[in-house]
């Protein structure tokens, strides 16, 4: 039988990271899903993670996961799918590699992602943004600091995680003053600033 091991190791250093050229938050995102799954794997069987075959790994075991995902980890759909796909992106790779294995790998890639309701997407109200802006302590670095990161999130519209990814480089200043960052999909984007914003990050 052959081990999923190999075949996990090549998924990270060459289909992600040579061939698809992965941004690091997929490689962590990927990295985290397979992580759960193998010690979800090793909690049920007691197998060590470089002795799992792909027979461990069928469709009734990941669907076991994801229900365990939400059950014992409190995880909601989009988590549960996100998690799916990185597992799908896996067995996918692995039907070129291990054809030996085409009916295993074709039951776990039929596995349905979860059906969820979308929210409606809410919009702050003017008031409820210069209230949002003026909460930090702007006596404390700290304060000031939040103040910025505010400012500059409603003002550009970046994610979470594109805010907290920027650094110095990122920001320049004075004419077309710009805010640059990677989005998803390793899209770079700049964002003008408008002077308002400008005038707060000179204050440091």
């Amino acid at each position: 039988m052959s081990k999923v091991a190999p075949t996990l190791e090549s998924f990270f250093t060459d289909r992600l990271a040579r061939q698809r050229q992965a941004s690091p938050r997929t490689v962590a995102s990927y990295r985290d899903a397979m992580r759960l799954l193998v010690v979800f794997v090793h909690d049920r069987t007691g197998k060590a993670p470089s002795s799992l075959e792909w027979t461990d790994l069928d469709s009734e075991v990941i669907s076991a996961f994801l229900d365990h995902l939400e059950a014992e980890r409190h995880n909601g759909a989009r988590t549960r799918n996100l998690r799916l796909t990185a597992i799908r992106s896996l067995f996918i790779y692995a039907s070129l590699r291990h054809p030996e294995h085409a009916a295993i790998i074709q039951r776990v890639l039929a596995i349905p992602p979860k059906r969820f309701d979308k929210p409606i997407v809410s919009f702050l109200t003017a008031p409820e943004i210069d209230a949002l802006i003026d909460a930090p302590d702007r006596a404390r670095w700290e304060g000031r600091r939040d103040r910025a990161l505010l400012l500059v999130g409603v003002q550009t519209g970046l994610r979470v995680s594109e805010l907290t990814g920027l650094d110095c480089g990122d920001v320049s200043l004075g004419t077309g003053a710009n805010v640059r960052c990677e989005g998803k999909g390793r899209k770079l984007r700049a964002v003008p600033l408008t002077t308002t914003t400008e005038a707060v990050l000179k204050s440091g």
